[in-house]
């Protein structure tokens, strides 16, 4: 099963609503480099531009063995969505401080997708306010475990 690819920086620094699913048009090797689980997207970002959705900075590294056949690492990639879909997106990207990000690349069958969602930005407090919550919710299990352990 091909690995997933995420981006750990999207659910860091925004809040995720709304999600969708879209399917990117790869050329030359990149699907190879994919399965590979050669790619990085935690500093990529989507925009709308002429009717059409694309997908910038998602870095889908360079096939080992593709030679001459091997695209630019760093190219703007389409993502496949529906007019509707593009519409959607377009009127609720007009909102100050919504952003379109991807929040990870997978396999359906041997399609790759792209999970998009629309991220409205953190303040520093709310991801100060997450890390504590996140760590009292790791202390919380700790001393569950250890409780159970002590049971038997």
């Amino acid at each position: 099963m091909p690995p997933t690819i995420q981006n750990h920086k999207a659910r860091r620094d925004y809040f995720i609503g709304e999600t969708l699913e879209a399917g990117i048009e790869l050329k030359g090797t990149e699907v190879k480099s994919l399965r590979a689980a050669r790619a990085s997207i935690d500093d990529a970002f989507c925009k709308i531009e002429g009717g059409e959705c694309r997908l910038y900075n998602a870095h889908i590294a360079a096939y080992e063995q593709g030679n001459r056949w091997n695209v630019d690492p760093l190219r703007p990639r389409r993502l496949l969505l529906h007019k509707k879909e593009i519409d959607h997106l377009t009127g609720k990207l007009q909102t100050k401080g919504t952003a379109l990000l991807p929040l990870r690349i997978y396999f359906t069958k041997s399609y790759a997708k792209v999970l998009l969602g629309l991220g409205k930005g953190k303040s520093q407090y709310d991801k100060r306010e997450a890390l504590k919550r996140k760590e009292s919710d790791r202390e919380t299990r700790r001393a569950l475990a250890d409780a159970r352990r002590a049971k038997f």
